[in-house]
């Protein structure tokens, strides 16, 4: 099968994101706390992202295996699921959008 190798790729594909998406460099100026506000809104938003994904990725899987069984409450819950992962996305687009707003403006 090849969902273990779609699963395994999916994580290392999250790890990335976590690892190279952070904010960034801090500079001399500027007030310490702030930033430190800064970074966490920015690693709250990836990990509202990433969860999100996640939903979204089980969401489709729900709703493939809904529609190869005919079980539409199955298939329903997996739409719920990719609205939910998708919302979630966007919190964690707007809440890395304000932490690196934040960093810019603590220059």
């Amino acid at each position: 099968m090849k969902l273990p190798w779609i699963l395994a790729g999916t994580a290392l594909a999250a790890a990335a994101y976590i690892l190279f998406n952070q904010p960034g460099p801090q500079h001399a100026n500027g007030y310490d706390s702030v930033e430190d506000a800064a970074g966490a809104t920015s690693r709250w938003g990836s990990k509202s992202r990433l969860s999100g994904a996640g939903n979204t990725l089980a969401g489709k899987l729900k709703e493939g295996v809904g529609k190869l069984t005919g079980d539409d409450q199955l298939q329903g819950e997996g739409l719920g699921d990719q609205v939910a992962g998708g919302l979630k996305d966007a919190a964690g687009q707007a809440a890395q959008a304000a932490g690196q707003t934040i960093h810019d403006l603590n220059r």
